[in-house]
């Protein structure tokens, strides 16, 4: 059986791909800047025959490999970035390895070995077995910041697939069926005149004032907006010392709403009071988009079938030294705040999971109807083609993501297991997309049948590029593992 075949394939070939996640865990590089990370995705990729770009959409850190030929294609999709300052040890307490550095606190450096290992593994089965069809490998940058799926979306790359995979590093095995929320990040330039604040104020124009004249226009506009709507911001730069009247004040905002159509009328809005703040201060204002992401479209059927394949290969058994370093985690966190984020994700039957560690349950599809808080640029590919991102525990139930916890799981034999029991879900799910013409034209109608005769326009204004410029300036100032 083809799915026997691949699964023993991973077995017998996981250290290898256990090594590159842990390499790009100790690389850690932030988004846009993944340079080591990806090349040696693409090196990987390479030695294996596949077909590899390196540096697509306007990202030198972007991957587009293509293995095979025809119809159907289906595509596979690894994240690499890392997050700022959350380094830690392999250990399960908070212990930087460097002091301020980037971790990997949303596992995505098993984000990206776990794509890779599957359609390695699918290639070798494929051309043993002549199963025709077409592999594509997307190495995704900057998830975490700028959006990187979107620019790979507007420029075509996922067109024509049958379905695309991923798998996310989490605290549960599930393929939920919620949504999420789209998102805008901008930022807001202000640029006035400098002064002497108590010699001569009246001769400086201040662009601190301009920014906060806006905060408070957006936290008053906070009354008439849609309950679901979320905005956030932080002050980036905010001037020197106070005897100067600064004239250069920078924001940064992520706007969000459930669906696209939702979000940009909140969005206009936030700009006319930018222009108003510009308008009283007698300050110059740039907006500066950084990335658009849309919703997520859900696909049940990715989700039926993903759970279904989950159970076939079995949860990984986790061993005693692996529930040990779990409870330790654990107790760092109150049981109480565990609760109120399971019943927060609606986890069905989430009492049963109170004093669970590490997750071995697989369960059902969940969240029809539903829209987390969050925002990722998966939604954007969800548009154009059935998408679905899974998850296998890899941190500790109750962890925060985003955290020191989560980095430390991630680098440890806990992610290791998540990473083969992914691959092996994914392959398995690949292999019955590829071999069933049926269960791709129901996906193909489910996905029509979603969208409701809506169409994809990237969010991103014409001739936008990816921040390349910023994320250099942000590698530039952080600490190196």
């Amino acid at each position: 059986m083809l799915k026997e075949k691949a699964w023993k394939w991973l077995d017998e070939n996981k250290d290898e791909f256990i090594e590159v996640a842990d390499k790009v865990w100790h690389y850690a590089e932030l988004g846009l800047v993944e340079t080591k990370s990806s090349k040696l995705v693409a090196d990987v990729l390479e030695r294996h025959g596949f077909d590899v770009r390196l540096g697509v959409a306007g990202m030198p850190t972007a991957i587009y490999a293509m293995w095979g030929d025809g119809e159907p294609m289906i595509g596979f999709q690894g994240e690499y970035d890392a997050l700022p300052g959350i380094s830690n040890k392999v250990k399960p307490e908070k212990d930087p390895l460097v002091s301020g550095a980037p971790g990997h606190g949303c596992g995505h450096n098993v984000h990206g070995a776990t794509a890779l290992a599957c359609a390695v593994a699918l290639r070798h089965v494929m051309e043993e077995e002549g199963l025709p069809g077409t592999l594509k490998f997307y190495g995704t940058p900057a998830e975490e910041n700028y959006g990187g799926k979107v620019f790979m979306v507007r420029d075509g790359l996922y067109d024509g697939l049958s379905a695309c995979l991923s798998h996310h590093p989490s605290s549960m095995n599930a393929a939920r069926l919620s949504s999420n929320n789209a998102v805008n990040g901008v930022k807001f330039i202000y640029r006035g005149k400098t002064a002497h604040a108590a010699g001569n104020p009246e001769m400086g124009r201040s662009a601190l004032d301009a920014i906060e004249l806006m905060n408070i226009g957006v936290n008053y506009l906070r009354e008439h907006v849609i309950a679901d709507a979320r905005i956030h911001y932080v002050i980036e730069e905010g001037g020197g010392q106070p005897n100067v009247v600064p004239d250069y004040a920078r924001s940064w905002y992520y706007i969000r709403a459930p669906e696209r159509g939702q979000l940009d009328p909140i969005y206009a809005r936030i700009v006319k009071i930018a222009e108003g703040a510009a308008l009283m201060t007698e300050t110059e204002l740039e907006v500066q988009f950084i990335d658009g992401l849309y919703n997520k479209i859900p696909c049940k059927g990715l989700a039926d079938l993903v759970v279904r394949n989950m159970r076939e290969v079995g949860a990984p058994e986790w061993s005693e030294e692996e529930l040990v370093f779990a409870a330790e985690i654990a107790g760092h966190f109150s049981k109480q705040s565990k609760i109120d984020a399971m019943r927060k994700a609606k986890v069905p039957n989430w009492e049963k999971y109170v004093d669970v560690d590490l997750m071995t349950d697989i369960m059902d599809p969940w969240g029809e109807g539903e829209t987390s808080a969050g925002s990722s640029d998966v939604g954007d590919v969800s548009w154009v083609c059935p998408t679905l991102e899974f998850g296998t525990a890899c941190n500790v139930l109750g962890a925060p993501g985003h955290s020191w916890a989560f980095v430390a799981c991630a680098g440890s034999t806990i992610g290791h297991k998540s990473l083969v029991f992914a691959a092996k879900t994914m392959a398995g799910a690949a292999i019955e997309i590829l071999s069933d013409e049926k269960l791709r034209n129901g996906l193909k109608k489910e996905h029509m049948e979603r969208l409701k005769g809506r169409t994809y326009e990237t969010p991103l204004p014409d001739g936008l590029q990816p921040p390349l410029d910023i994320a250099q300036e942000n590698w530039a100032k952080s600490p190196k593992q």
